[in-house]
């Protein structure tokens, strides 16, 4: 059976389809937040099978798997790749209304050019036909990425990584860039049991004996620095519950100390600790121009008997439901305060804080950049028609969605790249249907600006590519 994804899919007006197929469809994409692996990408990697490139580390499939009661052998065990792509093929039919369902057809048919249904009965013969195509040359890592009409990239990296795949793919002549982000959340966990471990081998890079505060501080500054040599342009922190707990650095510095002797520590000192050193880290990315990206709200690692089994995001993260305005303001306004509040982007896991982010982003704009504090793009769970429709809307009614950055992927999938075509399809439909229900004009030069800004000038601009 052929697939439902037309030309028009998901374009319901003709202002909606002249929108997308003459502007949003041929745009380059900006992909500033992601997982993807730099070491495939250096390695020029082909996949084995579809599986490998589909269904591996991909936990939003996995909990679909397990939601339609496929045994974990099929989902992160030790069932051969055939047999988990042959689960997933009598999954996807159970799920209408999931973007996964979108998201399966659409990766078949852009890159593979299947424009069949899967589900049980198609699924070897398009195993098959996949597989062959994903041995070639043009079905390599950097040929996909070509292929995409990708431009820029930026992956998930801790401080203490060395950066080599990044250093070694600066110096080869591709046609887009593989940025580098910097990502300190061991080093703000002092909860964690293998916080000074981290610390340690923060002192081994940085060839520091770490003992102190101050030293831990220069060396994050030195990392921060060595990132930005090699093109980082902004960093990136998961908080599941905002913190604001304000401290002398005197204060956080005895706090350091009794971790790293193993003693226990108060909330407060641990809110303590993590507030001085976010706020010292955002007065270094407002000097290097990076971006700070906070993602607020997850509540992770909920299965505590499938997390002893698997370990992190395996599947078992879902949405928080933490108060998130009061200390998010005082943060960005204590960085503002000093004049040093860098761009940065608000994202939250639940959908209650839309209004929240939108109206905070709005107290923190000036004439530096266009839209200098972000309401991101809808994020994980909200990677939904209606999750981007109402992050939009969101937008629109309480910013300005004209300087929105629109669409990442946050895949580590090199399939993902479809989901800009999706965002880019959702987007073009909302500005068709204002105009459809004469909200806005049917002012077509106006209206493709907005597009172009959306999908792709905003992003270039806020991150200096």
């Amino acid at each position: 059976m052929k697939t439902f994804i037309t030309e028009d899919f998901l374009l319901y007006n003709d202002t909606a389809r002249e929108l997308y197929h003459g502007t949003a469809k041929d745009l380059p994409i900006i992909d500033y937040h992601n997982h993807l692996n730099d070491e495939e990408i250096l390695q020029d990697k082909n996949y084995d099978n579809l599986s490998q490139i589909w269904l591996g580390g991909d936990h939003y499939k996995w909990r679909a798997l397990r939601a339609n009661g496929i045994d974990e052998s099929y989902i992160t065990g030790d069932k051969s790749d055939y047999e988990k792509f042959l689960a997933w093929g009598k999954t996807v039919p159970n799920t209408f209304g999931n973007p996964l369902y979108h998201w399966t057809h659409l990766e078949l048919l852009r890159y593979f050019g299947i424009d069949e249904v899967f589900n049980e009965e198609s699924a070897p013969a398009i195993w098959e036909e996949a597989n062959r195509k994903l041995a070639t040359p043009e079905f390599s890592v950097r040929s996909l990425l070509k292929k995409d009409n990708v431009e820029f990239i930026g992956t998930t990296d801790d401080p203490t990584d060395d950066l080599a795949n990044h250093i070694a793919l600066a110096k080869e002549d591709l046609s887009y860039k593989v940025s580098p982000s910097f990502r300190p959340d061991k080093g703000l966990g002092i909860e964690k049991e293998d916080f000074t471990e981290w610390v340690e081998k923060l002192g081994r890079v940085t060839g520091a004996e770490i003992e102190t505060y101050d030293a831990f501080l220069q060396a994050l500054a030195q990392r921060v620095d060595y990132f930005d040599q090699h093109g980082c342009r902004s960093s990136d922190h998961g908080i599941n519950v905002l913190y604001y707990e304000q401290a002398s650095k005197e204060e956080v510095s005895a706090i350091f100390s009794k971790r790293l002797k193993g003693e226990n520590l108060s909330e407060k000192e641990m809110d303590q600790y993590r507030t001085y050193t976010l706020l010292t880290l955002g007065e270094l990315y407002a000097d290097k121009g990076w971006a700070m990206q906070l993602h607020i709200s997850p509540l992770r690692n909920n299965n505590t008997r499938m997390f002893n089994q698997l370990g992190p995001d395996s599947g078992f993260d879902s949405i928080g439901d933490p108060l998130v305005a009061e200390k998010l303001s005082r943060i960005l306004d204590e960085l503002e305060k000093n004049g040093k509040l860098p761009r940065t982007i608000l994202y939250s896991l639940n959908a209650k804080d839309y209004d929240v982010l939108a109206a905070m982003a709005g107290n923190f704009q000036n004439a530096e950049v266009p839209g200098k504090v972000q309401f991101g793009t809808a994020w994980w769970f909200n990677d939904t028609i209606d999750g981007m429709e109402d992050q939009m809307k969101t937008l629109a009614n309480i910013g300005l969605i004209s300087n929105f950055i629109g669409m990442l992927t946050d895949s580590r999938s090199f399939l993902s790249f479809s989901r800009h075509e999706y965002f880019r399809r959702i987007l073009c439909n909302l500005l068709g249907t204002w105009v459809e229900e004469g909200k806005v004009p049917r002012d077509m030069e106006l209206l493709r600006k907005y597009v172009r800004g959306i999908c792709y000038e905003n992003a270039k601009r806020y991150f200096s590519i």
